[in-house]
């Protein structure tokens, strides 16, 4: 099967349904040499969105990629790439852990000069801020847009009424509104994009950038017999992830999804990905990886996407569970 593409929400912008982002491999498994093969490969399977954040990697994921695109020799209108700003890299007030108008100015010309662009085509507020106000962001953030040095904006793991209030705010003020979330989901994660966005997904059309497809490898099933050296499992700094990995009800039933993927005759990471992609409100699933192999085996999910018919489906939620 081809490369779908499919619009982001009700945005005429069109993404690959499968993409590549940089979380936890680029700067920590992935030098520049990987990343460039990574990337290429990526491309060469009809990928054509690429997503990042200033945070990964203390800012070097962004400048490893913004080198790879020029080893690669892309033209900017060949490909989508976006950051997300909230965390930032600077102890000090105002630079971290906030929304405010200053941050957000100062991080996407920082990013822009990592990634060595003139503009990113998605810009997303990696988490919301409580302590500023709604407005001010939205303010901000489509003050980017309009500078050009963004096209897009959206927000990332935000509560429903959160993205309601910044759309609202930005139809009553005739700015520019977000028009994507990137959630996690996956067949261990899915009640807030099939519950809680329904009716922002319904009334406002957002698109879904979704990421962590293999709920951070746990659907790979390589964490059922332990957590093996050289996994994400044991990269310093995620150490946050192992109690997943060993969590025995998780595990339960990775191995009854590994036995539907064994049937189909297609590795559990494949169907498990191909399940993200099989729903029609997600614009793209964001895959990671630390070998070409890897992203390449991934690439063919969309082989198994055709398979997912109604009985493989059942299949699948009485394993995992209805949303």
């Amino acid at each position: 099967m081809s490369m779908p593409y499919r619009r982001l929400g009700r945005s005429g912008l069109k993404v690959s349904l499968l993409s590549f982002g940089s979380w936890i491999s680029f700067g920590y498994q992935l030098g520049d040499d990987l990343a460039v093969r990574c990337l290429d490969a990526a491309r060469e399977g009809g990928v054509n969105f690429f997503d990042n954040a200033e945070v990964y990697a203390g800012g070097e994921s962004e400048a490893i990629m913004g080198r790879a695109f020029r080893t690669l020799g892309w033209q900017r209108h060949e490909y989508v790439v976006s950051s997300k700003f909230f965390w930032g890299l600077h102890e000090t007030p105002n630079m971290t852990h906030t929304l405010n108008r200053k941050y957000l100015m100062h991080a996407v010309d920082a990013s822009l000069e990592r990634l060595g662009l003139d503009f990113l085509d998605l810009i997303f507020c990696h988490r919301a801020d409580p302590e500023t106000p709604i407005e001010e962001t939205v303010r901000a953030m489509s003050d980017i847009v309009s500078s050009g040095k963004a096209l897009y904006w959206g927000t990332s793991e935000w509560a429903a009424d959160e993205i309601v209030a910044a759309i609202e705010i930005a139809e009553h003020h005739h700015l520019h509104k977000p028009v994507v979330e990137q959630p996690q989901y996956n067949l261990l994660e899915r009640k807030r994009v099939e519950h809680e966005y329904a009716r922002v997904i319904e009334d406002y059309g957002i698109g879904l950038t979704t990421f962590s497809p293999l709920a951070g490898g746990l659907l790979t099933g390589k964490y059922l017999d332990g957590i093996p050296e050289g996994s994400r499992g044991t990269v310093a700094g995620y150490e946050w992830l192992r109690p997943a990995f060993e969590d025995q009800r998780r595990n339960d039933k990775v191995r009854a999804l590994k036995a539907i993927a064994d049937d189909l005759g297609c590795p559990l990471a494949q169907l498990a990905i191909a399940w993200c992609a099989s729903n029609p409100n997600v614009s793209t699933v964001i895959m990671g990886a630390s070998r070409v192999e890897q992203l390449q085996e991934n690439l063919r999910s969309l082989d198994v996407l055709e398979r997912l018919d109604d009985e493989v489906m059942r299949r699948i939620n009485e394993v995992a569970g209805q949303a």
